[in-house]
């Protein structure tokens, strides 16, 4: 098979495909007009950001499967795939860990009022009773969406003697020792900690929205290590200044992009400032998977699906 590598990734999927016999055709670094006819003769696409809409997939006449590096495929025109039969593959066990431990890293450093401590001190203060934190142990962590990265979290807070929660829409059967599976009226009455770990699709964009924080029973530490469009970002700050959001942990944010600055000016401009400068939020950029182990698992996990579907270049 030919298959089109269109994304910077670990060279071990390359390895493995070559190694099976598939021929791997490098298309990253290209604009769509250099790839041009390449793609007529592609049997499978390999991506990581690149977006691949229904025009992509209908100048790919003979593709077969579509993988991508990494857990999320709103990138990828997964209904049209399925129209015309195409497999969509992805790899979300290979930055579980990442995202679990990351998971945990934000939870903590709010609890623990981490960032403005480390900031007073650097400014040449030494105040300790301003950031006298809150111990996890005893609380109730509410996980709403208990795939590969749900799942990692629950496993990481084993230890810190803690009540867990898990609700998934889609799945089912996954209650054991330390894990309750629960309805999410549950999860929003009992929490003291909400963790998203949903898709970004239709269903679940602005899933967190001025309702769902208005139906919480307690303040809560809220995290979202997700995607940034399942948080009506504008409804989370506003619970935070109403008390409902103690203070929140992410690292995606509604308006993702590489230069911040490039954004249009009017209300999501206005909601990005304020999100900045609130002082109860902490951000970082989309890194929670982000690992040196983690972009070796994710290509090795693909390459693994690729070849238990096509385990040989005849195929």
């Amino acid at each position: 098979m030919r298959i089109g590598i269109i994304d910077l990734i670990d060279p071990i999927l390359e390895e493995r495909l070559l190694k099976a016999g598939h021929k791997c055709i490098t298309l990253h670094g290209l604009a769509d007009e250099e790839i041009g006819a390449k793609r007529a003769e592609l049997d499978g696409l390999v991506v990581r950001s690149k977006r691949v809409d229904r025009a992509w997939i209908e100048a790919c006449p003979k593709l077969r499967f579509i993988g991508r590096v990494g857990a999320g495929i709103e990138n990828i025109d997964t209904a049209h795939c399925l129209r015309k039969g195409i497999h969509v593959l992805n790899s979300p066990e290979g930055n579980r860990d990442g995202v679990g431990e990351s998971s945990v890293m934000l939870l903590l450093a709010l609890m623990k009022m981490l960032v403005p401590a480390n900031a007073a001190v650097r400014a040449g203060q030494w105040p300790r009773e301003p950031f006298r934190g809150t111990d996890l142990r005893g609380k109730t962590v509410g996980i709403i969406g208990y795939g590969q990265m749900g799942s990692a979290f629950a496993e990481k807070l084993r230890g810190f003697g803690v009540r867990i929660l898990g609700h998934d829409k889609y799945r089912s059967g996954f209650a054991r020792a330390g894990v309750e599976e629960c309805a999410i009226p549950t999860v929003l009455r009992e929490s003291d900690v909400i963790s998203l770990h949903l898709p970004l699709n239709e269903e679940t964009t602005h899933y967190a929205d001025a309702q769902f924080f208005r139906r919480l029973k307690k303040p809560i530490w809220f995290l979202n290590t997700a995607r940034g469009g399942v948080v009506h970002t504008a409804a989370l700050l506003d619970a935070i200044d109403e008390g409902r959001v103690i203070a929140a942990g992410l690292d995606v944010i509604e308006f993702e992009r590489p230069d911040l600055s490039d954004l249009d000016h009017g209300q999501d401009q206005a909601t990005l400032l304020r999100l900045l400068r609130h002082e109860r939020v902490l951000i970082t950029p989309h890194i929670a998977g982000v690992t040196h182990e983690g972009k070796f698992k994710l290509a090795d996990v693909l390459a693994t699906k690729i070849l238990h579907l096509y385990p040989d270049g005849t195929t």
